[in-house]
């Protein structure tokens, strides 16, 4: 083992054999097992904030009442060889990673003996946890990429599990000895001559773990002034008073110069060996001898002792590792995605391919995301991956264009996007190499380079005989077609039917019965001006202003070409329905031949998404009674479409976008066109394909392929969580919205939370109800039973009625509180007490 040692007023390190903050900043601390009621909590020894989410595990009682609160709950890890925690870093900071698994009888087996994992941090082994030790473990690093995977590997020796894992950010200046691609792990660290078991934060700024040592031989000092520390490593001092001695490691005389070592009075100092040291024979003596002219005995404040590991195995490009975990947290990709991509080769990441480059550094060429349930538009961060050649995104369901960037990266020459609903049209306008691109309609190739003249001659030849042959065949198909076009036009609505899947069948013969008034494509055209004025877009395709003929004004949905919805939504609206002062009307629809079209009512002002972060917002900003009261009518719609209907509704898409509002801004849900009706729990809606929006999807979904009521209710927490903050669900780089309020809820501070351009005005109890609403709504479905919507609704008019009393107490002349059709539902469920 070879050793590198600091002293203060004499310090020491040690080389061993070369084998995803709160209260702080650059704090990270996450007490495992935590329990989901719990958003957090503030330790009273040291002021730290604790956070976790996942699985729950507690020790024994008879531990539970003599161990400190961070040791009482556990996080297994029983199922996956590889369990991961992916931590935030800043490249080229220094950091300390401390992480400890204390037993305690969690399982109810009361033995722990033989059981022990391995560690990595990142790609490289750091020690091996025997849990009968119940010993603390600790690293100190320079980050490399923006997130440092801490992973827990089974050996077969028991499921891995933590009681703590905390991450402390480092001054630059602290450790010299620590370089990058190094990770030095701590063997001892002292406080000589302590008066407590630990020394820790807010003692040490940087919260690390300061074990009391004493001894019969060492007479201990103290001083009550204050010490000026060194910067290197800010250990705890004592008083010094003029003494010198030399101070040998293995016979070898530690310091910079040939003079004996003289702490300097009330400041403190250390010395290190200058490298790491390994002896032969294992021993290592350190020695601290007075020279004659020495009054006091030597003396020593503080040790640390670390053994030395090394980076043997490769590790990914930095702006690679970044670039696909951003990709991860954007698109929620559901894959073995922990820890390092590519090392330990064994579990490498799916559907990633790396490979060797120079400097002991991987790249990411090529990337199969092929059925993977994507949502959303072609991220951009897909250019990040500068080295990738091949790029497999086929059978997802990604809308919008291709970005020039991601078709243009330079290594790039398979594109694989067919299943989705992308266009590429101009996928070859900047691009000057060759990229096999496959789409829907088949497969080509960019390439601009020059060809010889005889393909010249050929391609003009061909453009000027092809357009004669095809004017002269579209001629001859003229006259067929108006021969037959009476007897077709005659039985077009029946062919339609019959030539449609049974269920399409069944329902297009109740079509027929609809109360719903059915329009010919021409009315529609003299209902909006021959599709003039343009005031929306969505799934299913464009939507025009329109009146009818007493002047009723209506909303035009006509389905698109190029639209994700085909015949199964069109039915599923215009068939639907549904009667409720929060559900937008159907007036009617048409069906005509290839025209596909649906009339609704006209909401005048828009959608919710609009007045909170789109169009409408730099006009005017939402108050914040005016928001529950949105929230309060959307819901109560819904909770209808859950428990009104028979059999229930099940939305399927529920988003601030789909909220639209009247001249009076009565909220009404929107949108059935991905709506499914269910019968019972254990008959739940199975899709084949996704149906949502991305950051607004269950991420139950995406496991289970099963959308339920609780579907809709994490939709609709997804919604309060928006109207509370002001922000979107998904915000690149800083993850899902649920993730960023639970976070700062730990903190208490619901002005963290609240909308800025609120200005405070707002009942702060009103607040925080509509946010543990949301934060409920938005529980791991595996973990917690989310509210129902009617329980959803009893919250939100309590949390109305709070803010009408603020503004009544406020002499603000308030809305008049809307009247629910539904009685007042008392539930047990409810937002916790601040």
């Amino acid at each position: 083992m070879a050793l590198l040692v600091f002293l203060a007023a004499v310090l020491l390190l040690l080389s061993a054999q070369t084998v995803h903050v709160i209260g702080q900043p650059g704090f990270l601390s996450i007490d495992c097992g935590l329990d989901d009621k719990y958003s957090g909590y503030k330790d009273p020894n040291t002021g730290i904030f604790y956070t976790d989410a996942g699985e729950n595990l507690k020790v024994a009682p008879e531990y539970e009442r003599r161990w400190n609160r961070l040791y009482q709950t556990v996080r297994s890890f029983p199922s996956g060889v590889k369990n991961c925690y992916a931590l935030p870093t800043e490249s080229g900071a220094k950091y300390l990673v401390r992480l400890s698994a204390s037993y305690g009888n969690y399982d109810g087996r009361n033995d722990s003996s033989g059981m022990e994992f391995d560690l990595y941090l990142g790609s490289n082994y750091w020690d091996t946890v025997s849990v009968v030790d119940d010993q603390v473990y600790e690293v100190l690093f320079v980050a490399w990429a923006s997130w440092a995977p801490v992973c827990l590997l089974n050996t077969g020796h028991g499921a891995p599990f933590l009681s703590l894992l905390e991450l402390r950010h480092l001054g630059d200046a602290m450790y010299p000895a620590l370089k990058a691609n190094q990770t030095m792990s701590m063997f001892r660290r002292r406080n000589m001559g302590g008066t407590v078991f630990i020394t820790r934060y807010p003692d040490d700024p940087y919260d690390r773990y300061w074990w009391e040592s004493v001894g019969p031989q060492w007479k201990k000092l103290s001083s009550t002034q204050n010490m000026q520390p060194d910067p290197s490593f800010v250990e705890p001092v004592a008083n010094n008073q003029a003494r010198q001695f030399d101070i040998y490691f293995n016979g070898n005389r530690l310091g910079l110069s040939d003079k004996p070592y003289s702490p300097q009075y009330l400041a403190s100092s250390s010395v290190s060996t200058s490298g790491w040291y390994r002896a032969t024979d294992g021993n290592y003596n350190i020695t601290l001898v007075a020279t004659a002219a020495s009054v006091l005995a030597p003396m020593l404040n503080a040790i640390e002792i670390y053994t030395l590991l090394t980076f043997d195995t490769p590790t990914t490009f930095p702006e690679d590792f970044d670039a696909i975990m951003a990709i991860k947290f954007e698109y929620g990709v559901k894959k073995n995605w922990t820890g390092d991509l590519c090392f330990p080769t064994i579990y490498a990441w799916d559907g990633v391919k790396c490979s060797n480059t120079s400097d002991n550094t991987t790249r990411i060429t090529a990337l199969d995301l092929s059925n993977s349930n994507l949502r959303g538009v072609l991220s951009t961060k897909f250019s990040k991956l500068t080295a990738l050649e091949n790029l497999d995104l086929s059978y997802n369901n990604l809308v919008g264009s291709i970005p020039d960037s991601v078709s243009s990266l330079p290594s790039l020459r398979v594109l694989n996007v067919s299943g989705n609903y992308l266009t590429g049209d101009s996928l070859c306008t900047n691009y000057t190499g060759i990229l096999i691109f496959r789409y829907d309609s088949g497969t080509s190739a960019c390439d601009k380079r020059t060809g010889p003249s005889r393909k010249k001659i050929s391609v003009l030849v061909t453009s000027v005989v092809v357009p004669v042959l095809v004017v002269a065949a579209l001629f001859l198909a003229y006259f067929f077609w108006r021969a037959k076009r009476k007897s077709n036009d005659d039985h077009t609505e029946k062919l339609q039917v019959e030539n449609a899947p049974s269920s399409t069948k069944s329902q297009g013969d109740h079509l027929q019965d609809a109360e719903n008034r059915r329009f010919t494509y021409k009315e529609l055209e003299s209902f909006t001006d021959n599709f003039e004025r343009l005031i929306g877009q969505g799934g299913f395709g464009l939507v025009y202003y329109g009146h009818l003929e007493d002047g009723g004004m209506v909303a035009v949905k006509v389905r698109s070409e190029s639209s994700s919805h085909g015949l199964d939504e069109f039915l599923a609206e215009s068939l639907t329905k549904v009667h409720h002062r929060n559900i937008v009307s159907l007036v009617g629809y048409c069906w005509e031949k290839n025209h596909l079209a649906l009339v609704y009512e006209y909401m005048s002002q828009g959608n919710l998404y609009d007045h909170l972060r789109g169009k409408n917002a730099a006009v005017e900003t939402l108050n914040w009674r005016t928001r529950v009261r949105i929230v309060l009518d959307a819901a109560q719609g819904l909770d209808y479409l859950h428990n009104g209907c028979s059999p229930p509704i099940i939305h399927r898409d529920v988003k601030s976008s789909n909220i639209l509002l009247d001249r009076n801004l009565q909220a009404k849900i929107a949108d059935l066109g991905l709506s499914k009706r269910y019968l019972s729990d254990t008959q739940t809606h199975i899709s084949s394909t996704a149906a949502g929006t991305a950051g607004y999807m269950d991420p139950e979904y995406y496991l289970t392929g099963r959308t339920t009521e609780s579907s809709d209710v994490y939709s609709f927490g997804v919604i309060l969580l928006e109207v509370a903050t002001g922000e979107p669900p998904l915000v690149p780089g800083h993850g899902h919205i649920a993730q960023r309020v639970k976070q700062r809820i730990a903190a208490g501070d619901i002005a963290s939370i609240a909308d800025t351009r609120l200005g405070g005005a707002y009942d702060v109890s009103s607040m925080w109800m509509v946010v543990d609403t949301a934060m409920a709504c938005t529980a791991d479905a595996a973990g917690a039973k989310r509210p129902s919507m009617a329980d959803v609704v009893a919250q939100l008019k309590d949390s109305l009625a709070l803010e009408d009393a603020r503004e009544n107490d406020s002499n603000v002349v308030a809305e008049p509180t809307m009247q629910s059709d539904d009685a007042a539902l008392v539930s047990s469920f409810g937002p916790s007490a601040r």
